[in-house]
Parts: C-alpha cells; structure tokens; sequence
C-alpha cells in the first residue's frame, strides 16, 4: 500500500480506520468528510455509519416488539426485555470491538451484510 496514499487525516490508515469506529455513526461521518483518497479508511467509515445505523432501527424496533408482547402478555414483555434485547446489544458491542481490531490491523473486515452496503458506497 502507497504510504502517502490516504493521508487526508493526516494520520495512519490503519488509526483513521479503527477511529472511525469509536462513535459509530459520529466519527464514521467525520472522517467520510476528511478522508477523500484513502478507500480503505472510506469503507470503515462507511461501516461504522452502516452499523451504527442499524443499531438504532433494530434497537427502536426492539423496543416497539417489546412494548408490543408486554401489552399482550407481561411475561412474554419481560422475557423480551430482559433476554432478547441485552443479547442484540452484546451482539453489537461484539461486533464494534471486532471492526475496531481488525481496522487496526489493517484488516478489511466486512460484516455480513452490512459490510457489502458499506463496501458499495466506499466505492463511489
């Protein structure tokens, strides 16, 4: 890899790459904003707005099923709220320190699904 390539951030790819991750949707953002030649620190960004995205549709979601099986059943809400929802939630923070790692060690890391959305949009 050309080391002057992608140097928009004036930092490493590799740094930009696992900082675009630290807020989600926020750094993801920024440095889709700073960094204009470097794809690589282009498609992390692209990812973490892409989960960071679908983070708070499934979670808002989650929230509205669960609201949904509490009215009809208070158990069926509680084994909902308590089960489901913190194992997603850790699904994702897995994720998160995984895409982190990996964009650290120069890894093109793609999630499924997402990764092909964010590898579409990092391409144009």
């Amino acid at each position: 890899m050309n080391q002057s390539a992608g140097q928009s951030s004036g930092l490493a790819p590799n740094v930009a790459s696992l900082l675009c991750y630290v807020c989600g949707l926020i750094t993801g953002i920024v440095f889709l904003i700073i960094e204009k030649e470097n794809k690589e620190v282009r498609f992390h960004a692209w990812q973490a707005i892409v989960m960071g995205a679908s983070a708070f549709v499934v979670m808002i979601a989650l929230a509205i099923l669960g609201a949904i099986l509490g009215a009809i059943s208070s158990a069926l809400g509680m084994i909902f709220s308590t089960i489901l929802t913190p194992l997603v939630w850790v699904a994702y923070l897995a994720f998160w320190v995984i895409c982190m790692i990996k964009a650290y060690q120069g890894q093109h890391y793609k999630l499924p699904v997402l990764g092909d959305i964010a590898e579409k949009q990092a391409a144009r």
